[in-house]
């Protein structure tokens, strides 16, 4: 029948996207719905593009190494571009306690192959030209981490899985989550009924919301982060930096910026306060602090003109990590949600993570690793690493 589906996955963005692409390259008959009206609309627009695979958790390495392997080859295998930018990322320290917490984790990155250095002062004014050197100490530098296109990454994904066969439905919101048995069986929306026995729930923000609908809580909470773009420049800047330090404000923790492919600044930070909830409006304090950060990091940027700035939405889980996997209590139930503002870096490689256990029982990484971002750890009480 037309509306039957091998899988059917809600939320056309950073993971969504992903998973629908990979399932469908290995010749499942995929639906992908969405309430807006195209691809990348919700958080996926709002990012800023950075790839690394440099955390301290297992789980995330892995999963952002293969998303690095695919943006990386991305136009060499499609033919398409998706802006990457093989920049790498520098974290520059100018206080102790940075360096002993940026060298503490250089071990397990190795452990896992992750190609990442602690340089000293000279080495950082190297790589980030015109840095602000008074009380530069070093810092770490990972060459093979990057910078992706959001808005290129998610029109490249859904068109080669349309050309695949992959169908979306836009503009078409979830109403009901039908389960008989304990047994996925179908999707209603607000223009359809779609039958299937695999459902993801990839809906970004909103996937608490969507759980509610088969009465399953998931402790995802949405708050918002500011970001802005420049206009273009020569490209001088070649890796995305991150900035540990807090603001002197007391309003902001760690900032971060990079210069992208076509030559934008792209920049955003971490507010000391979280905005909890989905409101997306800007602030009129975001750019001045930011831009009194920069300048004091970079001096040369002074007299950068800015475009535009805008929010976006961080899906927050407790412990600062994503949720991904079968839900045991529901055959065909899957979930690839709480990204905790990670979910485009992290997207490719769920997705491949989350095809392989869809189709053939298990994840592509290590069960035991994968299982550390499970929906059934000890969500309240691990603590995972959180550094943007």
């Amino acid at each position: 029948m037309k509306n039957n589906y091998d899988a059917i996955i809600i939320g056309a963005g950073s993971v969504g996207l992903p998973i629908a692409f990979f399932l469908t390259l290995e010749g499942r008959k995929v639906l992908v719905l969405e309430a807006e009206s195209s691809v990348g609309q919700g958080q996926n627009k709002t990012a800023i593009g950075g790839v690394r695979a440099t955390h301290s958790d297992p789980a995330k390495i892995l999963l952002c190494r293969e998303s690095l392997k695919i943006f990386s080859r991305w136009e060499e295998t499609y033919g398409s571009s998706i802006g990457w930018k093989k920049g790498g990322y520098c974290f520059p320290v100018y206080r102790q306690m940075e360096e002993d917490t940026l060298k503490s984790l250089l071990p397990i990155q190795k452990n896992y192959q992750l190609n990442i250095d602690w340089i000293d002062a000279e080495g950082i004014k190297e790589v980030v030209p015109g840095i602000n050197p008074e009380g530069l100490l070093g810092g770490t530098y990972s060459p093979d981490d990057g910078q992706v296109s959001p808005l290129l990454a998610a029109n490249a994904l859904y068109k080669e899985s349309v050309e695949r066969g992959c169908a979306y439905r836009f503009k078409e919101a979830v109403r009901d989550i039908k389960i008989n048995n304990g047994t996925i069986k179908e999707v209603s929306t607000n223009k359809g009924v779609y039958s299937t026995p695999v459902v993801v729930n990839a809906a970004g923000a909103f996937a608490r919301h969507v759980g509610g609908f088969i009465g399953l809580d998931i402790p995802v909470l949405p708050d918002s982060h500011e970001a802005g773009i420049s206009a273009p420049m020569e490209q001088f800047l070649g890796p995305l930096i991150v900035d540990m330090r807090p603001g002197e404000e007391g309003k902001t923790d760690n900032f971060y910026f990079g210069q992208s492919h076509e030559g934008p600044i792209i920049f955003c930070y971490t507010p000391s306060k979280l905005f909890i909830g989905a409101n997306k409006e800007s602030t009129s304090e975001f750019l001045p602090i930011l831009a009194k950060r920069m300048i004091d990091l970079i001096p040369r940027l002074k007299n950068m003109l800015i475009r535009r700035v805008w929010r976006g939405l961080y899906p927050m889980t407790p412990d600062g990590s994503p949720i991904c996997g079968k839900v045991n209590e529901i055959e065909g139930l899957y979930l690839a949600v709480g990204m905790c503002g990670q979910g485009f870096m992290m997207g490719p490689g769920i997705g491949r993570n989350m095809a392989n256990l869809i189709l053939n029982g298990e994840p592509l990484m290590e069960q035991e690793i994968f299982d550390t971002v499970s929906f059934y750890r000890d969500i309240y009480n691990s603590k995972k690493e959180a550094l943007k």
